[in-house]
């Protein structure tokens, strides 16, 4: 989701209510739910013991139900703040904090972007309509431990340019896993990345990328989604996200001056994003926030 740890920001929506929604206080809440004030992460990257990668496993798990729930109700006439409202009680229901919440002062559970907006767009009161390309990143704090994820859904017909650019953000995130190895480096992600969106002619931004995650929602390392010559090594215990977010026409963002959040492309370009969880391990990788399959009861096709 983030370059950097995101900056304290204020924020106004003319389409969202701005009191935040409520958490049983049963259930653990992560270090900034009452003020919003994120604590330090480390400096450095930080590999994830057996039973650190267990609790990932089990916030990565309940982070992608609760993304299939999101997209399932992602239908045309339905507004996002009550999409917002229906996985906050179910992310409560599991027992699990919605990591975005007051994250920073973020003042909803879920983000929520539509078209142009690229990422970190704030749930509102503008029903969804037929054509959206809708983002949705859903995460959840559970046990201790954070779990991340992203898909793009097409809200009713989409036309055919918003549907290959849904293909080629879904392509380019499963171009990348196959490099998620034990003595890979992280620049070959990024490259993967890069030739897919090449090859439908279409930009990665370079703004905003992946992250380390575990007891800390963002931490070290910066994954980047473009060519570049990070060449940190990939070792069993790290585990990070890639997200990449892929844009019909300039990979330049802005912030909405009007909530201090959302990103916008610059040029009003549509945006694409899938995400996942992914854990280097000794013979390759795991997908923390893999979706079941047809056999395995998979509710929704988010197709990857």
């Amino acid at each position: 989701m983030l370059r950097s740890a995101l900056r304290g920001r204020s924020f106004f929506s003319w389409g969202s209510a701005r009191s935040m929604r409520t958490v049983p206080s049963t259930i653990v809440h992560p270090p900034y739910a009452a003020t919003g004030q994120v604590p330090a992460c480390p400096p450095y990257v930080v590999l994830q013991t057996e039973e650190g990668l267990h609790k990932l496993r089990k916030a990565g798990q309940l982070a992608r139900e609760m993304l299939e729930l999101t997209c399932s109700l992602a239908v045309p006439g339905k507004t996002t703040d009550e999409i917002d409202a229906e996985v906050h009680e179910a992310i409560v229901a599991r027992g699990a904090y919605p990591a975005p919440l007051n994250y920073r002062g973020f003042p909803k559970s879920v983000c929520s972007s539509i078209n142009r907006e690229v990422c970190h767009g704030i749930p509102s009161s503008r029903p969804l309509e037929e054509g959206d390309i809708a983002k949705f990143d859903v995460s959840v704090y559970f046990d201790g431990h954070f779990g991340d994820n992203c898909a793009t859904v097409c809200v009713g017909e989409v036309d055919a340019e918003g549907q290959r650019l849904v293909t080629a953000s879904r392509e380019a995130i499963l171009a990348a896993l196959p490099y998620c190895v034990p003595g890979g480096c992280l620049s070959n992600i990024g490259r993967a990345i890069h030739e897919v969106a090449d090859k439908y002619g279409y930009q990665s931004v370079e703004q905003y990328g992946g992250h380390g995650i575990g007891a800390h929602f963002h931490m070290p390392p910066f994954v980047q989604h473009f060519r570049n010559s990070d060449h940190l090594d990939l070792v069993p215990g790290l585990v990070f996200t890639i997200e990449p977010m892929i844009v019909e026409g300039s990979k330049h963002c802005h912030l909405d001056p009007g909530d201090g959040w959302t990103v916008l492309t610059k040029d009003s370009g549509r945006a694409a994003q899938f995400e996942h969880m992914v854990a280097i391990t000794e013979d390759g990788h795991e997908v923390l926030t893999r979706g079941k399959t047809e056999e395995e009861g998979n509710s929704i096709a988010l197709g990857f």
